[in-house]
């Protein structure tokens, strides 16, 4: 097994998913799903199986791969990862089954076939997999821009509402971004021919010396393109948009998965390439971070549809998970890292069921429902657990994760810490009140013939409400994988945890 080139293998198995799917019939819809879930399900055992084989105690990049692909301008085909990357792709291959399985009928009613639709679920998988197993910066930027083909079409062609424009709005914000990193990884190349020879090896990029200055305008051109992929504010404007237009399983794998580009990305590349750049717009991120939480709950808190509700609740989210990375704690990183992961199946449970809502009731305003404890009592249990997980309430998953980025950040700033935990209360308004409308009181008009979850919906939720559960109670799995990454990437670019300060009794 340990001669496996697993990297390689997760990414190449959804492509050729991909090519069987393209030779069935376009008239055979059942057949393109059927070949879509076993890909991905055969995906999510390699990935598990991959998992076993991580040796948590290793802190040097793992299943490294490198090959040769463009030896002009020394571009390699090279993968690896750490615990991080491992926690991401698992999430990535984890979701892809779910979102196949409980979107059964989503490319119904879309410009092309089903058959379209599957093709580009899994080239969309081999991407998410790719991006967060590069190491060489420059096949990063391949699959970070890649990833935007299959979206926009996913978008564009599937979706609903003013789908066009958000597919375009979503194009052009990641493109921009893009560019700017695309700017930033051309001086890198021209700075590493300066000092010893050209490279894109993130290793190698993260030994060069770089002026202040410099630094700071590259650090930017990365930051930012990751900041509108995450979405932190005020790059954010393009996801309420695209969430609405989006399908269910769509949205899954766009905020889910997609977005943790994100702040992945900040951490493998803003932290480690630019350490000096990072310390010095550390306030200016924290200040964003925490407006980001605020902000999108309070906007939370206002919508009417279901769909921009959960988009503004991820804005709020996302908030945390760049306040704890850029606290520079240990419990921040970890707290950041284990977010990451909870939030895709937080998300993904929130966003399923909604969408199985909205596709009974034929909406997906808050308004148009009322009394479903009554009608469809196993679907309003589930809302309601997805609901708490969002909220981060204790024993589910989320809470963990929040409660670590909050303690890692007070270590060092309180004040963020302080002002962020009012984004808990806020979270308890902007998840409570759309529960109360939608399950409870009157049964509204038109809701009462709506069926309940089937067998289909009920097997594919399961296992997102199972990992809630268990990383609520027992997170240790993933801590202990993520954790000597952490540490080491801290150490790397330089920084401790703050030292206790302890006063006397009496003093």
């Amino acid at each position: 097994m340990s001669n496996v080139n697993w990297l390689t293998t997760l990414g190449i198995l959804p492509l050729l998913g991909a090519v069987f799917v393209a030779f069935l019939p376009k008239t055979n819809a059942l057949a393109a799903k059927r070949a879509a879930l076993a890909t991905t399900v055969f995906v999510a055992i390699a990935g598990i199986a991959m998992a076993t084989q991580f040796q948590r105690d290793n802190v040097d990049l793992q299943f490294v791969e490198s090959h040769s692909w463009i030896p002009t301008f020394g571009i390699n085909y090279a993968v690896g990862v750490d615990g991080i990357a491992l926690v991401l792709i698992l999430l990535s291959v984890l979701l892809a089954p779910i979102v196949v399985l409980a979107g059964w009928n989503e490319a119904s009613g879309g410009r092309w076939s089903a058959k379209t639709f599957y093709i580009l679920i899994l080239i969309l998988e081999t991407m998410m997999i790719g991006v967060f197993a590069a190491t060489d910066v420059f096949l990063f930027y391949v699959f970070f821009e890649a990833m935007l083909v299959p979206v926009y079409f996913l978008i564009g062609g599937f979706g609903t509402g003013k789908r066009s424009a958000a597919a375009v709005k979503f194009l052009l914000y990641s493109l921009f971004g893009g560019l700017l990193m695309l700017a930033s990884i051309i001086a890198l190349y021209v700075i590493s021919g300066e000092q010893g020879g050209h490279t894109f090896d993130t290793v190698t990029l993260s030994h060069l010396q770089i002026s202040s200055t410099t630094q700071n305008f590259l650090f930017l051109g990365f930051f930012i393109a990751f900041a509108i992929k995450a979405p932190l504010w005020p790059f954010h404007t393009w996801l309420p948009d695209a969430a609405d237009a989006a399908t269910p399983g769509t949205s899954v794998l766009l905020l889910g998965v997609l977005d943790k580009v994100g702040t992945f990305g900040m951490i493998r590349y803003c932290l480690t390439l630019f350490p000096d750049a990072t310390k010095t717009f550390t306030p200016v991120i924290l200040v964003l971070a925490v407006i980001s939480i605020i902000y999108g709950a309070f906007l939370a808190i206002g919508q009417t549809d279901f769909k921009r509700l959960i988009a503004f609740t991820s804005i709020s989210h996302f908030g945390f998970i760049t306040m704890g990375i850029f606290a520079m704690t240990t419990q921040g990183h970890s707290g950041a890292t284990l977010y990451m992961f909870n939030h895709g199946f937080s998300t993904a449970a929130l966003f399923l069921v909604a969408g199985w809502m909205a596709s009974r009731r034929g909406s997906s305003k808050i308004s148009d429902f009322g009394g479903l404890q009554r009608v469809t009592p196993v679907m309003a249990w589930v809302f309601f657990f997805a609901g708490m997980s969002s909220l981060a309430l204790p024993g589910l998953s989320s809470f963990v994760s929040e409660f670590l980025v909050l303690v890692g950040t007070y270590t060092r700033y309180p004040v963020a810490a302080i002002v962020g935990t009012f984004g808990i209360v806020l979270a308890a308004l902007y998840i409570l009140i759309p529960i109360q409308r939608s399950l409870h009181g009157p049964i509204m008009p038109g809701n009462e013939g709506l069926t309940d979850l089937n067998l289909r919906e009920k097997i594919a939720i399961a296992p997102v409400i199972a990992i809630i559960l268990v990383l609520g109670f027992y997170p240790s799995p993933l801590l202990n994988v993520i954790n000597p990454t952490v540490t080491h990437n801290l150490s790397v670019t330089g920084h401790t945890d703050p030292a206790p300060s302890i006063e006397k009794a009496g003093k």
